[in-house]
């Protein structure tokens, strides 16, 4: 077992080894190899728009699809666990269409005037954090992971809702605005905000690794988890505040990106063959920087310069996984 767990770390570190260099010299811009180890290395480059393109777009995208990939795959574990639905993802709690619902206030209420940079990254965020201390309000009140769920469900409704009625009143060329944030994107990360993004990322990623224990303790029931010295309400908290802020920031920086935090954990579930969170959660976080790399590769139309929006290209790896799972209803 210790062998072949050492295969698969040492696989997926080669993947995103891989696919991150892929993503710095393969683009919609035909940039020749040699002149991008030369700006790497600090050359002098041929064209300034090449070392612009190389050090301010696709450094900081593959940086951004790595830490975003690795952190809705963690997300979307947590919730699976703690709630024991294979179909629960980050975005099922609200979070995400509290970010939306932020979104839209600021561009579609405000016409299109204030709806670009960070005006719309600080409505993203402060609607995801909104939703996420609503929740985390209501799981002190209540005990039942299920009501919870549901809670979080009609949260999210109440943001579609408000969504539709904005949608109703806008100018169309506010509604086209947010129909293009809506479709995602990892490259609206810039390079100045990549240390915040990165940090928080990296901040929540810690807490979940912290974590593990408990996860695999809720595995076994909540009864049997408190008869272990587990405190479920604070483990339950903890859990959504983490998820809830992984969520929150990569919704803020990239919109709401589908099916990774849904499809990743079922994969790493697939190659180990295990629901040991100590296995489970490492793979599942290097599978998610796989996965998210890998998409974020696929955006780009070879010999074009056109890209695809990211949301277009997730669901045809993460739905066929999903249906797989409903078909062969797998452990969790």
């Amino acid at each position: 077992m210790r062998t072949g767990t050492a295969a698969y770390w040492l696989i997926g570190g080669l993947a995103v080894a891989v696919l991150f260099l892929c993503s710095l010299f393969y683009g919609t811009i035909s940039i020749p190899a040699s002149a991008v180890m030369d700006i790497f290395f600090g050359k002098a480059g041929e064209s300034e728009a090449w070392t612009h393109i190389v050090l301010q777009s696709r450094l900081p995208q593959a940086f951004t699809a790595m830490l975003a990939g690795a952190a809705l795959a963690v997300s979307g574990l947590m919730l699976q666990t703690l709630f024991h639905n294979p179909l629960a993802g980050p975005d099922i709690l609200g979070i995400s269409n509290g970010a939306n619902l932020g979104v839209a206030i600021v561009m579609l209420s405000a016409g299109g005037i204030i709806g670009t940079g960070f005006s719309v990254l600080f409505a993203a965020f402060g609607g995801a954090l909104a939703v996420l201390a609503l929740i985390l309000y209501f799981s002190t009140k209540i005990k039942n992971n299920i009501l919870i769920l549901i809670i979080g469900l009609m949260v999210g409704y109440l943001a579609s809702s408000g969504i539709s009625l904005l949608n109703a009143l806008a100018a169309s060329e506010s509604i086209h605005s947010y129909v293009l944030w809506g479709l995602g994107s990892f490259s609206t990360v810039s390079q100045q905000q990549i240390p915040f993004f990165g940090t928080t990322i990296l901040l929540g990623l810690l807490a979940s690794i912290v974590l593990i224990k408990p996860l695999n303790v809720l595995l076994l029931g909540e009864r049997y988890a408190a008869n272990l010295g587990i405190n479920i309400q604070q483990t339950r908290i903890c859990i959504l505040l983490i998820t809830g802020l992984l969520t929150a920031t990569v919704t803020a920086f990239c919109g709401p990106v589908s099916f990774i935090g849904l499809a990743v954990p079922h994969i790493a579930r697939m190659v180990l063959s295990t629901s040991n969170q100590q296995l489970l959660l490492p793979a599942t976080l290097v599978l998610g920087m796989v996965v998210a790399l890998f998409c974020n590769l696929l955006t780009c139309l070879p010999f074009t310069n056109h890209l695809l929006p990211l949301n277009a290209v997730t669901p045809l790896l993460g739905a066929p996984v999903i249906i797989y799972v409903i078909l062969k209803k797998p452990w969790l």
